[in-house]
């Protein structure tokens, strides 16, 4: 027996768990509370996706005698070629079966439908990236085509990483859901029921609690709450995670309690621990931390447990067993390296720091906790918990799932891998500040950074200093080139339709994406429109932005706010020109085309000139020396001759150090007294070392032997150690 049953609904990611449940386990592992967890999406998909399953579908579409299109004709009666390939397929998208990717990449394996009629130029768009990323695509693309049979003859509410997610987008009101979940369940619905009901039986838990991340989770968390009380009354149901945490905190429509035993908001340790104890004694201790619950056919939050919450140390390791991990499914939708890192590959989740170091983007809901409240984990203790996750799961990779991960915790992360030696992937969320010097990104780098994404918004100075983003677009295009350089990709996340925003604006926001795209500094990007949202200073103070909100009366969901920008300009017809441009400069092409050529209305020209971002990457960093600044020695030590030479009957012995980096070789000729100087002082900052020494300490030691130390800095064999691996931090 199972005391506590964690769940997520589906349908999130195809590629690894949503980490919140593993959150939890971790934590109830630390207060001996035995649970067990599932990702319910993944196991549907895998149930779906299977000969057995696909057959199933075919005969329920045969049956049905639905109309169908075409193109899903065409699916339909390729019927006995989907069934056929399909175990194989999921098997090498699992990773299990890599050498059937000659005979996809062959041609004539797979049937394929409309979504091979958008293929790319193959050997243009996989040319950086190999026959296994080819055959992931096109797997991709015969997965897609059966979704969209599936979305035309079954389910219209079918995705692969979301589920009914119409129903859950700003419902403020829970009439639309309710009318739904009070008709037939569907065919998606009666495979996720059946494969839960089996489970539950399995585990025989007293507490059953459902994460829902996503407005793509939600509908499917009430349906299967909705058989949980039909079918199990006697287990109590909860549900948290991001969804209630940010959209249900006016709630007040008692149906939901029909569904649900408890909404919980915010950090879930807590919550959940007296939730447990709550059922475990049938509800004497009335101890609870911001729960909802009805109570005499009222909805009521409580709130009076007098306990805090548990430090980000205290939490626990995230404990990712139960999992599938194996059975996780890497697809690439799009021929882009850093694109894909969403969808391809298994990482394991962590965090750095709880909330936001920043906390002041006026579009952001920084009025919330799991952003108000920064809290960063010490850096051994991080490491320590990937050590312990590596030796759970057997995956080295790492995606940090920061809101914006800061800058000294990250190079304080990079220090202590390289300390142990660790071989990792990682990769997170930032935000494009000055912090971000070239030589961090190279030791990032060296730690086994791999990528970073972050947001540029709107591309325009004027509006980033409105949203208080704190940074510039030259400083963006500084940071992005130093990211680049040291070999870790960028990913910008794009936003168009900010308030006050004008056409002009707009037009000059893609002329900058454009130039940096064809510079090479970014590798991938996303445009979103603005969405106002409940608790962002948009959405608290919308006067100050020129927005007049459209207000409803709040039941149930509350976070996007339909509103109108008093400057009356149509936002939505830029969609499709700004991700049409955006998907091409991704690929590498058409920079050459007219900014007008995107759209079919007329627009302004630019006014950003057209070496704007190139003058901008082309300033060279403040060599200011920081005395505080601390140096760091990443590379091995160098091998060391004594060399001797007379000159006009002196003699001047010398030294010749020999350096060895992973890629080349260099040599550097110094006076014997400084060349042996030079050589204690890089023991001392060697990454092997506990001294912590500064730029200050170096030139102390140096002036009162030699004297003179910024000439010695500035020279020639300090400059070729620095471009290798003496790091200034």
């Amino acid at each position: 027996m199972k005391n506590i049953l964690l769940i997520t609904p589906p349908f999130t990611q195809l590629n690894t768990p949503y980490p919140a449940t593993a959150y939890l386990k971790g934590f109830l592992n630390t207060k001996s509370v035995p649970s067990f967890q599932m990702d319910l999406g993944i196991e549907v998909i895998l149930e779906l996706f299977s000969k057995k399953g696909l057959q199933e579908i075919f005969d329920f579409v045969t049956s049905s005698g639905v109309e169908m299109s075409e193109n899903s004709q065409r699916i339909y009666s390729l019927q006995s070629d989907y069934v056929k390939t399909i175990d194989s397929i999921i098997a090498f998208l699992q990773g299990k079966n890599p050498s059937l990717a000659r005979q996809i990449c062959s041609g004539n394996f797979l049937p394929e439908a409309s979504r091979f009629a958008q293929l790319d130029d193959m050997e243009w768009a996989f040319g950086n990236m190999g026959m296994q990323d080819k055959a992931k695509h096109l797997a991709t693309l015969y997965l897609e085509d059966l979704s969209d049979f599936i979305v035309e003859c079954v389910d219209e509410n079918f995705g692969f990483s979301r589920y009914a997610e119409r129903l859950g987008r700003s419902a403020n009101s829970f009439d639309g859901l309710y009318k739904v979940l009070n008709s037939k369940p569907t065919y998606i619905d009666e495979l996720a029921l059946s494969i839960l009901k089996s489970r539950v039986k399995e585990t025989q838990p007293k507490l059953i609690c459902f994460s829902v991340p996503f407005p793509g989770n939600l509908y499917s968390a009430f349906r299967c709450a909705q058989f949980l009380k039909n079918n199990f009354p006697e287990i109590k149901v909860a549900m948290g995670g991001g969804f209630p945490n940010t959209e249900l905190r006016d709630l007040k429509d008692e149906r939901v309690f029909e569904f649900f035993d408890f909404i919980t908001l915010d950090d879930g340790e807590l919550p959940v621990e007296l939730l447990y104890n709550f059922v475990c004694s049938s509800g004497v201790d009335n101890s609870l931390k911001r729960t909802f619950l009805l109570q005499n056919n009222q909805v009521i939050y409580k709130n009076n447990s007098t306990l805090n919450d548990y430090k980000q140390s205290q939490v626990g390791t995230p404990d990712y067993s139960d999992l599938l991990l194996d059975k996780y499914i890497s697809v690439i939708e799009v021929a882009n390296p850093m694109h894909s890192l969403w969808s391809d590959g298994r990482w394991n989740k962590l965090t750095m720091a709880h909330g936001c170091y920043w906390g002041k983007c006026t579009f952001c809901d920084i009025s919330l906790d799991y952003i108000k409240v920064y809290e960063p984990i010490h850096a051994k203790i991080l490491v320590d918990r990937m050590e312990e996750i590596i030796a759970q799961t057997g995956e080295t990779g790492f995606h940090f799932v920061d809101e914006a991960a800061p800058p000294a915790l990250m190079r304080e992360l990079a220090l202590e891998i390289l300390r142990r030696n660790l071989v990792v992937t990682w990769w997170t969320n930032i935000r494009f500040e000055k912090s971000f010097t070239r030589d961090l990104c190279f030791l990032l780098k060296e730690s086994g950074c791999i990528a970073v994404s972050g947001g540029l918004e709107v591309a325009s100075d004027r509006l980033l200093e409105l949203i208080k983003k704190g940074v510039t677009i030259e400083q963006v295009a500084q940071v992005t080139r130093n990211f680049t350089e040291s070999g870790i990709m960028v990913h910008a996340y794009l936003m168009y339709g900010y308030p006050t925003q004008t056409i002009q604006e707009t037009v000059d926001s893609l002329e900058m994406v454009r130039q940096m795209f064809e510079l090479g500094i970014l590798q991938s990007g996303f445009w979103h429109q603005f969405a106002m949202t409940a608790h962002s200073p948009v959405g608290l103070n919308p006067e100050e932005f020129g927005v007049v909100p459209d207000l409803k009366e709040i039941s149930f969901a509350n976070n996007d706010v339909e509103f109108k920008d008093k400057t009356g300009i149509n936002h939505d017809k830029f969609s499709f020109g700004l991700k049409k441009s955006l998907f091409n400069y991704m690929h590498g092409v058409c920079f050459d085309y007219d900014l007008q050529d995107w759209f079919d209305f007329k627009i302004p020209r630019t006014k950003i000139h057209p070496d704007y971002i190139q003058e901008c990457i082309s300033k060279e960093e403040d060599f200011k020396i920081r005395q505080n600044a601390r140096l760091l020695f990443l590379g091995e030590l160098p091998r060391v001759i004594y060399t001797q030479k007379q000159k006009k009957g002196k003699v001047f012995e010398n030294i010749i150090m020999y350096f060895e980096t992973k890629s080349s070789s260099f040599s550097l000729t110094l006076e014997k007294e400084k060349g042996e100087w030079l050589i204690e002082q890089l023991k001392n900052i060697h990454i092997t070392s506990d001294h912590k020494i500064t730029l200050a300490v170096w030139k102390n030691s140096f002036d009162e032997i030699f004297g003179d130390f910024e000439l010695f800095w500035h020279s020639k064999n300090i400059q070729k150690i620095k471009q290798n691996s003496l790091l200034v931090l």
